[in-house]
């Protein structure tokens, strides 16, 4: 499986392009906007678009879903289906956050634990970890070793808790609990900022890193 990193809004969201090298069959995940830009990133290399996947249901993660789906005429897989509130109030957190307004959707399939999303001859494993919001997922390719992990975990921090219904414990477990059991290997691509692996955070993330019990 490759995969290309597409900084979108001016959130500067990690949208990501994944394909399967044989079938040349892709997936755009957290089309928080920008459409031109990612549908240009399709084109120059070479993919055939198959589905939308999204890790939760905040605005920068999701805003471009709608218009992406219309214009390529793909599912949507994903959140968690506790994140629905989040996409039904599209509009207001367009208002909040100075966004032009983006049409809202309902995705084609909500993911829970264990399901698995297949990108072409790929299969990604689902997993929920809530606690930023409350469906939010992560998707994890156990033969590249990568995680998609959205704003679950970023390379020296983690994801806000401040947001209706976000948990701080509940997002620590599922950090610990849930991805770090992965392996010290898996390098993850954040919903924000640069890459990083589980080993690393685990030695340096001053918020989960082991020596914080």
């Amino acid at each position: 499986m490759k995969f290309r990193i597409i900084p979108v809004t001016p959130f500067q969201q990690n949208c990501t392009l994944l394909w399967c090298e044989k079938t040349r069959e892709a997936a755009v995940v957290d089309p928080g906007g920008d459409i031109d830009k990612i549908l240009a990133a399709i084109e120059e290399e070479g993919v055939n678009l198959t589905r939308i996947l999204l890790t939760h249901g905040h605005l920068d993660h999701v805003g471009g879903t709608a218009e992406l789906m219309q214009r390529k005429g793909v599912p949507v897989e994903g959140p968690e289906r506790n994140d629905q509130f989040w996409i039904d109030a599209l509009t207001q957190q367009c208002a909040m956050f100075g966004f032009g307004q983006v049409e809202s959707f309902d995705p084609d399939r909500w993911l829970e634990e264990g399901d698995q999303v297949q990108v072409g001859d790929e299969t990604l494993d689902v997993l929920h970890c809530p606690g930023h919001t409350p469906g939010h997922v992560v998707f994890f390719h156990k033969g590249e070793q990568l995680a998609l992990v959205g704003d679950v975990l970023f390379q020296g921090s983690i994801g806000r808790t401040d947001f209706p219904r976000g948990d701080h414990d509940q997002l620590i477990r599922s950090i610990r609990e849930k991805l770090f059991p992965l392996g010290d290997e898996v390098r993850f691509i954040p919903g924000h900022g640069p890459m990083s692996t589980f080993g690393a955070e685990r030695l340096s993330n001053p918020f989960v890193a082991d020596r914080r019990g």
